[in-house]
């Protein structure tokens, strides 16, 4: 779901299962779903700072952060740090539910 007014950050709300990455650096991710993920796709080109990245704020429960978001596999991975898995009580396998926040972008 995105924000639907003209000065509103655009934003999404989703839910999502927790993975773990082993890849080279293993890493905790939440995947954007199919549906913010082409939207993102779309906005991608305002607000990337190179190869994809979009920096956005998360939200998951009272546990706010900021971090940037990377294309993979046709969709978007948020990281998610020791020290907000930590606050969030988060691990692979579980659901998180995730707000995040683009500033950078308004609706025209």
């Amino acid at each position: 779901m995105t924000a639907e007014t003209e000065d509103a950050p655009v934003q999404f709300r989703f839910e999502a299962e927790v993975i773990h990455w082993r890849g080279p650096s293993p890493y905790f991710f939440v995947p954007v779903p199919a549906e913010p993920a082409r939207e993102l796709r779309d906005l991608a080109r305002a607000v990337t700072y190179g190869w994809g990245m979009i920096p956005v704020s998360a939200r998951i429960g009272d546990t706010v952060f900021t971090t940037s978001l990377f294309p993979k596999d046709d969709t978007y991975f948020l990281p998610l740090k020791d020290a907000v898995r930590r606050q969030t009580a988060l691990t692979a396998g579980d659901t998180a539910a995730v707000e995040l926040t683009l500033e950078a972008v308004r609706r025209r």
